[in-house]
């Protein structure tokens, strides 16, 4: 990280405005937004955001920007002894500095290699390099080794100064990094609302994983059963709540319930049979990917001679919530998981179809052992919150 980095990110979020730091500092916007970039990355914190074409700083953006002041102070105090220099263009490196310190401090540029664990040429190279920069000499080379100038003293003040300052904002950074390695992602299918197994079982998880005081912080995220079983392929989760384990052979997983496919239809229908409501409704599905999309068509398709509305039916919802909206709200129908459809009985009309169709809910998880320890936890939930009557056969391995 280069201090003229460090100078120009810092003036962004002053501002406000990449436009408005570029023209005040006569520099490029790219050159400034990237700045910021190389800020973000390096912290692993975002600071900033697009609005309607605008730059945003975000709330954390004014813990860094108080903790660069000492760095922007030191900055333009350096470009003063420098000719023609702007403390925006300062090319100095942050480990450049932090080698200057270990020389001075050891007295030597031999034993601070040592220590670095560099080469003697090299860092003799950096130093000079640095000098010329600077337009100083900072170190008097003795037979004993080498002591700093009247100037170099003064620069190692000011190098102090910017390392520590830099030093504060990366510890926040490493310990932000070291919470995210240890946090346990979560991901399930989206529930049908607040009142399903599923939204009762993530928060029967968090509260008990909480009280447990876990080393592991756990990170809940909700997806479409195909998009999970690709982010824990990619490794973007570490646990699955899903509808079918297609695909996730290499993963270890558990059967959560089995359950039976019921049809949800609006309360006012008043088709009978399902062959009917089929007949005189669209129908809402979520993907063919899924396993209660890849049931939803088959069922659908059994029944589909003579349908009125073919041409309205939408065959990706993959929302379960947005399904039920467009079956209570919509005049659409759908198909479901018994355990999934009891809740919003209130909602919908459940129909029994004409033969026992099974469905089964998953736990996919790697290898991780807070995966395997919440994955038991889930199993646990799952057995408290289901009854006997939902759960027609047996719910567990």
């Amino acid at each position: 990280m280069q201090l003229g980095t460090l100078f120009v990110a810092s003036q962004v979020l002053s501002s406000g405005s990449v436009r408005v730091t570029a023209r005040a500092l006569s520099l490029a916007a790219s050159t400034v937004s990237t700045a910021v970039r190389n800020l973000e990355t390096e912290l692993a914190l975002k600071l900033t955001e697009r609005s309607s074409g605008e730059l945003a700083t975000l709330l954390a953006s004014d813990d860094v920007r108080e903790k660069l002041l000492p760095i922007v102070r030191s900055a333009e105090t350096l470009a003063g002894w420098i000719k023609n220099a702007e403390p925006s263009r300062l090319s100095i490196k942050i480990a450049t500095m932090e080698r200057f310190l270990e020389v001075a401090d050891q007295g030597s540029i031999n034993r601070a290699a040592r220590r670095l664990k560099l080469g003697q040429p090299q860092l003799s190279l950096q130093i000079a390099t640095l000098e010329k920069a600077l337009g100083h000499r900072l170190f008097e080379r003795q037979p004993q080794g080498s002591a700093l100038t009247d100037r170099g003293s003064e620069i190692y003040a000011i190098f102090q100064a910017i390392t520590q300052g830099w030093n504060d904002l990366k510890a926040s950074a490493d310990e932000r990094y070291q919470r995210a390695a240890r946090a346990l992602r979560i991901g399930s299918i989206i529930p049908t609302g607040s009142e399903s197994w599923v939204a009762r079982c993530l928060g029967t998880l968090a509260a008990e994983w909480n009280a447990s005081r876990s080393k592991n912080a756990i990170s809940l995220v909700l997806m479409t059963a195909d998009d999970l079983r690709e982010a824990l392929k990619a490794g973007r989760i570490d646990v699955a709540i899903l509808d079918s384990v297609f695909g996730l052979e290499r993963f270890r997983h558990r059967e959560l319930l089995q359950t039976n496919m019921v049809l949800i239809a609006p309360l006012q229908s008043r088709e009978q049979t399902v062959t009917e409501l089929v007949e005189s409704h669209a129908i809402c599905t979520p993907s063919s990917r899924t396993g209660l999309g890849h049931a939803t068509m088959a069922l659908s398709h059994e029944r589909a001679n003579n349908r009125r509305y073919r041409n309205q039916d939408i065959t990706a919802a993959d929302s379960l919530p947005v399904i039920v909206d467009l079956v209570a709200n919509h005049g659409y129908i759908s198909f479901l998981g018994r355990v999934s459809a009891v809740p919003i009985a209130d909602k919908v009309r459940i129909v029994e179809l004409d033969e026992y169709v099974p469905m089964s809910y998953h736990v996919a998880f790697n290898h991780r052992k807070a995966s395997a320890d919440a994955s038991a936890m889930i199993i646990d939930a799952v057995a408290k919150l289901i009854a006997t009557p939902v759960a027609q056969e047996s719910a567990f391995d």
